[in-house]
Parts: C-alpha cells; sequence; structure tokens
C-alpha cells in the first residue's frame, strides 16, 4: 500500500481536481492522503478549494493537512500568529497579494486553517511543509548534507517529506559517521565520532504553482520506493463546449 503525497495547491481547484482524478484509478493500491501545506492562497478558489477538502467525495481518502506558508500568512493577517506584521509576505509579493490574500480566505475559513496539525509522524517518516525548524525553509537538491541530516535528525526519523520548494527530488544520505570537535584559543575538546544510518528527504512536488502542471509524490513505506507523478492538464474546446482533459506520466 502507498501513500499519496500532494503540496503547494495554492487554492487551484482545477489542478487539485486533475490530481485526484489521476489518484483515483490507483486508489485501491493508496491507504492514505497527505496534503503537505500550502493549500490556500490569494485565488478566489481557495474557499471552494477548502470546501472541497472537507467535504471529500465517498469514494476519496479523508486527506490529511498540515500548515504551510500560505495558512501561515493568514494567521498573520488575522492576528492569530506570534507575528503580528506580514513582512515576509510583503517582501516576497507586494501589498496588492496581501490585499488579495485577505479577501480571498475568509475568517471562518482561517479559525479552520488555526487547528491543522504542524505537521505529520507516520512510521519513521515525518511529513512536513518546510522543516523542523520553520515553516518557510526550504529543502532542496543543494542543500548541504550536514543541514539535511539535521533537520531529519531533530525529530529522530529516517525519512523527511518536504513541499516548501515546491520541487520533485529524492534525496538520500549514506551510512557514514562524522567526526567532531570544538577549538578554541585557549584550548581543544576531544573530538567526537558520530555514527550516521542512512536517511532520505523527498521533495513533494506542488499542485497548483505551474499552471497545467501538477506534480505529487507516490511512496511505498513498505519497500521505501518514491514514485514521482506529473498531471498536465488543461481545457480544450469541443462542440461549442469545454472539456477539461486530464494526461499523466
Amino acid at each position: 500500500m502507498k501513500w499519496a503525497i500532494l503540496s503547494g495547491i495554492e487554492g487551484n481547484l482545477t489542478a487539485y481536481e486533475a490530481v485526484m482524478a489521476d489518484i483515483k484509478p490507483q486508489s485501491r493500491y493508496i491507504q492514505a492522503l497527505y496534503i503537505l501545506g500550502d493549500v490556500v492562497g490569494p485565488t478566489p478558489e481557495s474557499e471552494k478549494l477548502v470546501e472541497r477538502l472537507r467535504k471529500s467525495q465517498s469514494e476519496e481518502l479523508a486527506p490529511l493537512i498540515c500548515k504551510g506558508w500560505w495558512e501561515e500568512q493568514c494567521l498573520i493577517l488575522h492576528g492569530l500568529a506570534a507575528t503580528s506584521e506580514p513582512t515576509d509576505l510583503l517582501q516576497k509579493y507586494g501589498g496588492e497579494t496581501v490585499k488579495r490574500l485577505w479577501e480571498y480566505v475568509s475568517r471562518p475559513t482561517v479559525e479552520w486553517l488555526r487547528n491543522l496539525d504542524f505537521g505529520f509522524f507516520e512510521l519513521d517518516s515525518l511529513l512536513i511543509h518546510g522543516t523542523t525548524v520553520s515553516v518557510d525553509e526550504e529543502l532542496t537538491p543543494e542543500t548541504s548534507p550536514v543541514v539535511i541530516l539535521d533537520r531529519v535528525a531533530r525529530m529522530q526519523a529516517n525519512h523527511l517529506f518536504c513541499g516548501r520548494s515546491g520541487l520533485t527530488f529524492q534525496y538520500n544520505l549514506e551510512a557514514g559517521s562524522i567526526d567532531t570537535g570544538v577549538t578554541t584559543l585557549d584550548s581543544q575538546t576531544p573530538s567526537q565520532t558520530i555514527n550516521i544510518t542512512p536517511r532520505m528527504v523527498v521533495g513533494v512536488g506542488n499542485v497548483g504553482r505551474n499552471p497545467g502542471e501538477a506534480t505529487y509524490t507516490l511512496y511505498n513505506p513498505n519497500t521505501n520506493q518514491v514514485e514521482f507523478k506529473t498531471v498536465r492538464y488543461g481545457v480544450n474546446k469541443g462542440f461549442g463546449a469545454k472539456k477539461t482533459t486530464v494526461r499523466s506520466n
């Protein structure tokens, strides 16, 4: 049995439906559906998307959802976070995006977002939007192995699944050891050897960030196999009507 792991829907209901249509034929092999944050975004479909998630269709798995960066920005805007000013949001996207996020995500929805988990620990795997340090920290294939090891080991996990970067990647740390020691002007402490067991970080992709293309991850915890899926979707016109097409690979 597999886990389907999504992230970065960002209020894109069309992209989410395309992914769910791709998952449906495989549903007999899917044990759990995880959404690692960034469910909402500064888009008019955010409310409909949340409604869709909260009322999953009878034949679908109920998604397990944790907070992401956009959820954190909503909480900040509504005075429900430790930070009172949306500094990061303003710096990255500007005032117009702040206004749209306020308009498109209602207070009742923000209250629902407030109660989402920070992440999930299943078997020996941690599923989270950012990292164990913060919701906005990105891990990528270029991240230092020392940082990767620290972020995974903080929760004593062997595998970490994250969605903040929006990339699909598999980063493996092989078994080995690290020698550590501290040297100051006055003294030097004896070195200490830390043995490392194999660890893995997986970037699960993003569903709604790139128009026309959604990516997600399938993971088999029994075999430790990771499979990245790409769903290409669009709107074709035929016989005077619009029809959504979905292609997967």
